[in-house]
Formats: structure tokens, sequence, C-alpha cells
């Protein structure tokens, strides 16, 4: 037997709060207890075939989230390695600049002053390829870190949006990207 049922059964006499204020707002109880049924059976349906589907989507959606997040930090990270090789390679640059204008200046003492002038002017040559070569090696490293980061971009996004990228696709994205680098 329904245990609405006998409550309600079992409150019925005079006194009973509660079988007074159910016969006063009109409670059925079977009907009540059919209803509270329903309602959790409709409740344990949405529970497995609706609510368990979209929570798994949008795991896969933050997980999706998270690994681009990771690969722009990477992006990040190698900017910021490339960035000290290339302060590194100027500072050595710079030195070894620096080492060769003494020796010149020191040979320049021992020497007339035309071969002082000759040395002056072969130091400074010397830095200026120096540079040339540190400039040259320069954007050599940003050519690699663009096409890096390029690809990269095109292979976060093709993750991200699940969708199969045309060559057109990666032409534009690695375009993209290697502006956005330069700017």
């Amino acid at each position: 037997m329904n245990p609405f049922v006998l409550f309600a059964a079992a409150g019925t006499g005079a006194g009973n709060p509660v079988a007074e204020i159910a016969r006063t707002f009109g409670v059925n109880w079977s009907l009540l207890a059919a209803n509270t049924i329903s309602f959790i059976i409709v409740c344990v349906f949405l529970y497995f075939f609706a609510y368990k589907r979209v929570l798994a989507m949008l795991e896969e959606r933050r997980r999706r989230i998270a690994e681009g997040l990771a690969n722009a930090e990477k992006i990040k990270q190698e900017l910021v390695r490339t960035e000290a090789q290339r302060q590194e390679v100027l500072v050595q640059a710079n030195g070894q600049a620096t080492q060769l204008i003494e020796e010149a200046r020191a040979a320049a003492a021992r020497v007339q002053e035309q071969e002082t002038q000759k040395a002056i002017a072969a130091a400074e040559q010397i830095i200026a390829k120096a540079r040339e070569a540190a400039a040259a090696d320069h954007a050599r490293m940003l050519n690699e870190l663009k096409r890096e980061v390029g690809r990269l971009v095109v292979q976060t996004t093709a993750m991200v949006t699940g969708k199969i990228l045309t060559a057109e696709d990666h032409r534009r994205l690695a375009d993209e990207t290697a502006n956005q680098v330069s700017a």
C-alpha cells in the first residue's frame, strides 16, 4: 500500500494538523504520489540521456580550450627564448667588436699615425660586419619563429575548431600569424 495513503489515513482524526491542512487544500495523496514518481522518472531519464552528454561535451570543449592556451603559452616561451638568444648573439658580437677595437688601439699605439688610421678603419668595418651578421642571424631566427608560430597556430586552430583546414587556410593563417608576430 502507498505510504502517502497510510499517512493520510492515519491523520484523518480530529486534531491532526497535517490531515486538516491537506483537506483544506484538497490534497489527493495518490495523485501526489503518482506525480512525484513520474517526476523522479523524468529526472532520472534526463540525467542519463541528456545531462551527462551535455557535461561530456562541455568537458571536451574545456579540454580543447586548455590545449589551445597551452600551445599559446608554448609559443610565448619560444618567443622569449628566441629573444634571449638574439640578445646573447648581440652581446657576443659587441664583446668581440670591443675586443677587436682594443687590440686595434693597442697596435695603433705602437705604429705610425697612418697605420693607426688603417687599424681603426678595419675595426669599424669588423663591427659593421658583426652587426650585419647579428642582424642577419636575428632575421633568420625571426623567420624561423614566424614559421613555427604559424605552424602551431594552424595546428591549434585545426584542433580547436575540429575542422580540416585546406592549403589555402594554412597559408592564410600562417600569413596572418607572421604579420602579427612582426608587429
